[in-house]
């Protein structure tokens, strides 16, 4: 039932200044604000390829500024979208599982699921805008079985477990499965990370968090763009490569530069490199 990765909300203390750096380093625009109800906010909407980051601003209290409070910037809400919001629902009402409506979009809190906060919204086709072309992945980190979380996701959203792919890093310390919503057609999934020891980033994360939505992954068709605003701008990141300047495949964003968003960045098709699809990777 879920057709993509749709958005992420971000918790910001000044959204006019964050937008900035965002379409700094990302070449996004604004594509409109509007207010939250749900979550307290006042929302800077980025168009960033396909998709949108939602910048939330508190305008009192509510769970924009408890995040603020608790956590500091970063990343809130893991977004999807679905062609049919009442149908989702109305199967969410059958599994007896309590969600929030604000306006056209429903949330599922953290409880509900194994720590990953969830917003879904009505399918919407937009015009690509910048270097990115769209958002494929939000990662939860976990403490726990991914196989349970797994279950639960497949459940949750009509997802078929066949179609997901086992996944496992010794470089960041994780093992898990990419829960893909509609293989070989599009990337989209939630990525399941769940930890092996708290060495690495992400069990340093888990250690202090516990099951959490932790980064999420953009593809771009033109990884050169956005590495020379990278680089313009004195930005800190990660390449996938040796070489910052000349790494062809993309990298790491790191918090800090984005407000305390950790932003994986992938050249087109590399990311069925680690989806079970190889064979789909094009060359550089």
């Amino acid at each position: 039932m879920l057709d993509r990765c749709d958005r992420v909300q971000i918790a910001v203390h000044d959204a006019g200044k964050a937008s900035q750096r965002f379409r700094q380093l990302l070449g996004c625009e604004i594509a409109r604000r509007d207010h939250s109800r749900h979550l307290g906010a006042r929302r800077t909407v980025l168009a960033v390829g396909e998709s949108e980051f939602e910048l939330c601003e508190p305008d009192g209290t509510g769970r924009t500024r408890e995040f603020l409070n608790a956590r500091g910037e970063g990343l809130m809400t893991a977004g999807y979208c679905t062609a049919d919001l009442d149908a989702m629902a109305r199967r969410w009402q059958g599994l007896g599982i309590a969600y929030e409506r604000d306006d056209e979009q429903l949330y599922l809190g953290s409880d509900v699921t194994f720590g990953l906060p969830i917003v879904v919204s009505h399918s919407t086709y937009r015009p690509r805008v910048g270097p990115v072309s769209f958002l494929y992945e939000t990662t939860n980190t976990l403490a726990s079985d991914w196989r349970r979380a797994a279950a639960l996701y497949a459940g949750l959203f009509g997802l078929e477990p066949a179609r997901f792919s086992e996944i496992g890093s010794e470089r960041f310390g994780y093992l898990g499965t990419l829960t893909l919503f509609d293989p070989p057609n599009r990337l989209d999934r939630i990525e399941l990370s769940q930890v092996t020891d708290d060495v690495h980033s992400m069990g340093r994360f888990v250690k202090k968090h516990g099951d959490s939505l932790y980064m999420c992954y953009v593809e771009t068709h033109d990884w050169t763009a956005i590495r020379g605003r990278l680089l313009e701008a004195g930005a800190r990141y990660t390449p996938r490569g040796s070489d910052p300047a000349t790494d062809p495949d993309g990298g790491w964003v790191h918090p800090k530069q984005l407000h305390g968003l950790l932003l994986g960045i992938s050249r087109t098709g590399l990311a069925w490199e680690w989806s079970g699809r190889e064979d789909l990777v094009p060359a550089p």
